[in-house]
């Protein structure tokens, strides 16, 4: 059974009078954070609150200095919308008559991004991959009206286009469809890239979304319809439009081009939605630098606090605890602070520790942060992010995610050189990862970032670990402490990222963007 909260304080207790290994160390974190005691630790609850207790308790402990505005708070408002599924009607208008679809057995409606349109009747496009790259002189929207019409999307692109731009195109499209005319967007899901079984993201989709509370933070400032369809039944989208659902999915597992083409159906929802404000808060502790020319610049290290909370049992179970998604990562950052405070490392730059909430609701507690900080918005020169590292084999090589983009690669190189743990590239770029996580809030604000995971390749045995570990426990209550973890091989990743943020501190020059990155757009003059 999970150890309960007060369980997995007093073992931590126990490790610090005795010579605990330092796997065993930064499993004790993992193991309060992820108790069945903190429910989850959904934003916006007393849970989250507790959760960022214990960590302000650790921050204090080590001698770090409050960097938020409130201590070491940085409070967020946000409103909370809950897309009532069983209230929701949605149907398909097209050649078969009106043809029901339920939701969310059918399709996932979105209560993320801002105020959902609550009544919709409209003609359907498919764009393709629905990917706008003028970089690479690609256009999935090019010849397509969309005005006025919800866009059907396919996941994946080109193998011809780099991950990092295919990424940052679908992290655009749906303001850019916004400015257009459309009126929503429906992503679908090829078989072979499927993370999530349907029937746990049903589950997943009956927690309450969230946005931020300022609309001058959002992307999209009007309402607009989001969703997601089941790949078994995404067929239904293609009736009597010439093509198959089955086509363009395999074309679209095999990253080869995939055209678009009006479709024959009308999709018509009345979206039923209950929305209410709530408060949360990033937590944000200070390392001061030592040279008086450079202390004011800083280098972030950073992890979500967040969780998915108490949901849909599966298997009986209702707490998400989220122990790899993010508790690892929020004791990775503690157990570096840490190692840097023991080690009397006396860093050029400062380093900003950072904790944020509402990751799970679309990296908003990130946005927030990265867009107003708690210091000087010019100081911050790097994120170094952690999100579900997933110590599940042992380390022998790391990825880390945006390497090729900016210099922050070349530190990467050196400190793989000197650790004897090689890079890898990301071997699957069309899962998005480095504009899934927090370091992207960084990204778009023109902060070099990069992010971290244990590296593997495709084909082999861990690859098959991690697919199997998304399958059964990504976002579900087996993500708990009860499940195979190499402790002692993820201090070691611990230890690849915190001589990368002293060697970001101490270097003579702030990380830039590569001339060939597509993310130098984001750099404001």
């Amino acid at each position: 059974m999970r150890r309960t909260l007060a369980l997995a304080a007093s073992l931590l207790a126990a490790t610090a009078g005795v010579s605990a290994t330092r796997g065993e160390q930064w499993w004790a974190h993992v193991q309060v954070l992820a108790a069945d005691d903190m429910k989850g630790r959904i934003t916006g609850s007393p849970d989250h609150l507790r959760a960022a207790d214990y960590v302000i308790g650790k921050l204090k402990a080590l001698g770090l200095e409050p960097a938020g505005v409130n201590g070491f708070l940085q409070p967020v408002a946000f409103t909370e919308q809950r897309i009532l599924g069983a209230e929701t009607k949605a149907s398909l208008e097209g050649p078969d008559g009106s043809v029901p679809i339920g939701v969310p057995d059918a399709m996932i409606v979105s209560g993320g991004g801002g105020a959902a349109r609550e009544a919709i009747d409209a003609p359907l496009v498919f764009a393709g991959y629905g990917l706008r790259i003028p970089e690479a002189k690609h256009d999935d929207f090019a010849g397509l009206d969309v005005k006025g019409k919800i866009v059907v999307v396919i996941a994946g692109g080109p193998s011809t286009i780099s991950g990092a731009l295919k990424s940052n195109a679908r992290s655009e499209r749906t303001r850019y469809l916004a400015e257009k005319g459309a009126l929503g967007i429906i992503a679908l899901t090829p078989p072979k890239q499927i993370e999530i079984p349907w029937p746990r993201r049903m589950l997943v989709a009956s927690q309450p979304a969230m946005f931020l509370a300022d609309p001058a933070l959002r992307d999209i400032k009007t309402p607009f319809f989001s969703a997601m369809f089941d790949t078994a039944k995404s067929e239904l989208l293609f009736k009597g439009s010439g093509h198959r659902f089955e086509e363009v999915a395999a074309l679209a597992d095999a990253s080869k081009p995939v055209a678009g083409f009006d479709l024959a159906q009308r999709l018509k929802v009345k979206v039923a939605a209950q929305r209410r404000d709530v408060m949360s808060a990033n937590v944000v502790a200070r390392m001061p630098g030592s040279d008086p020319a450079l202390r004011s610049e800083n280098v972030v290290v950073s992890a979500h606090l967040d969780g998915l909370g108490v949901g849909e049992p599966i298997k009986g179970d209702t707490i998400y605890n989220g122990a790899m998604d993010d508790a690892s990562g929020v004791a990775t950052v503690l157990e570096i602070a840490a190692k840097l405070k023991a080690e009397g490392a006396k860093p050029k730059r400062s380093i900003l520790f950072l904790f944020v909430t509402a990751e799970e609701k679309g990296l908003l507690g990130s946005r927030y942060f990265a867009s107003r900080p708690t210091v000087p918005a010019k100081s911050i020169v790097a994120d170094l992010n952690f999100d579900m590292p997933l110590p599940l084999w042992p380390l022998e090589t790391v990825l880390v995610l945006g390497a090729e983009e900016s210099s922050l690669g070349e530190v990467a190189k050196a400190v793989s050189v000197a650790q004897g743990l090689p890079l890898v590239p990301d071997p699957l770029p069309d899962r998005n990862s480095f504009t899934r996580s927090d370091q992207f809030s960084f990204i778009r604000q023109g902060i070099p970032a990069v992010a971290f995971k244990f590296g593997f390749a495709r084909g082999t045995p861990q690859e098959a670990i991690e697919k199997e570990w998304r399958a059964v426990r990504y976002h579900s209550p087996s993500d708990d402490v009860d499940q195979p973890v190499e402790k002692e091989e993820a201090v070691k990743l611990n230890d690849f990222v915190a001589e990368m943020a002293l060697r970001v501190a101490n270097g003579p020059a702030r990380p830039t963007w590569n001339a060939d990155s597509a993310f130098k757009k984001f750099v404001r003059p």
